[in-house]
């Protein structure tokens, strides 16, 4: 049984491999003009992303300031059990500055190659243009 459907599939796949490939060729310009969108959607997305976390950022750094403020104070008051608390979200704040930095360099290395997408894009669309008027010519 299982090497029928086996081969079933197998000869699904031959019949219908021609068939997706011819026509994934025959899109013309319209692909094009998808990805020029879809670029520009893309690099909306990630300078959002990059706004939103240079908000973290700089709310993180704010965190941190306040949590050595608050060790200082604890220690100075004698209260180590608050000074250890106040070190592990000192820690912790540290830690989420260094993602939401992460996160904002990913962000921006994907604009940069949404940026360089949407050049090609937009250029493959003026060939296409040009052939087209070139070839009704």
């Amino acid at each position: 049984m299982r090497r029928h459907i086996a081969l079933f599939a197998v000869l699904a796949l031959a019949l219908s491999a021609p068939a997706v490939l011819s026509a994934q060729d025959s899109g013309g310009a319209k692909p094009d003009r998808k990805d020029v969108r879809h670029d520009r959607r893309d690099m909306r997305r990630d300078r959002k992303d990059i706004h939103q976390d240079t908000k973290d950022i700089h709310q993180d750094r704010k965190d941190v300031r306040d949590d050595r403020k608050d060790i200082r104070e604890d220690v100075k008051n004698g209260d180590v059990k608050d000074a250890r608390h106040d070190r592990k979200d000192l820690r912790q704040d540290r830690r989420d500055i260094r993602q939401d930095r992460r996160d904002r360099r990913h962000d921006v290395r994907d604009l940069h190659k949404d940026r360089k997408d949407l050049r090609q894009d937009r250029k493959d669309v003026h060939e296409d243009k040009q052939e087209k008027k070139d070839s009704t010519k």
